[in-house]
């Protein structure tokens, strides 16, 4: 439709005798101005576009790289906490084992300084009692020797009389400081 119409009105120029060639043409003028604007326009917008899409382009660069980065670091960090764990694993192992070791020293010790500890309670135990009936046996003789010189002087009297009691007596007195 539009080139019927075009077609309709070169043929009224015609006729009329306006026809002053293309360039005379108001349209020809819109349509050089559109593509010229379209021209310009789309040389600005594909700059504007292209710096857009260079931005764009180097920040997803940028975020790759830090990325990249990160994960570099993220495995190194997971090595070195695997490393530590290793180390802090065995050296726990080793702090264990040494524990029950010194808690296996602990034990024998103990239990020798039981048995120590049981004979040497075992071994005063009997002394006292030694010392009980060395003691026990001491004052029995004692008793003994101040019975026996009770009966004695008691016989003694009455056998020999008054005359010698003082040499008796005497020798009575000694008795105790002989028999003890």
């Amino acid at each position: 439709m539009g080139s019927a119409w075009a077609a309709d009105k070169a043929a009224e120029m015609a006729v009329e005798g306006k026809d002053h060639g293309f360039l005379a043409n108001p349209e020809t003028w819109v349509a050089v101005a559109f593509v010229l604007f379209v021209v310009l326009l789309g040389k600005i917008l594909w700059t504007k576009v292209t710096e857009l899409l260079d931005k764009r382009s180097a920040a997803i660069a940028g975020a790759l790289a830090d990325a990249e980065r990160l994960r570099n670091e993220a495995i190194a960090a997971r090595a070195a906490a695997e490393k530590t764990l290793a180390e802090a694993s065995a050296e726990a192992e080793g702090i264990l084992g040494h524990a029950r070791e010194e808690v296996r020293r602990l034990q024998a010790r103990a239990a020798a300084s039981l048995q120590n500890a049981i004979a040497l309670r075992e071994q005063q135990a009997l002394d006292r009692i030694a010392q009980s009936e060395a003691a026990a046996a001491k004052q029995v003789r004692d008793t003994a020797v101040d019975v026996a010189l009770t009966a004695t002087r008691g016989l003694l009297r009455e056998q020999v009389g008054s005359s010698r009691t003082q040499d008796i007596d005497q020798a009575i007195a000694e008795l105790p400081r002989r028999l003890h």
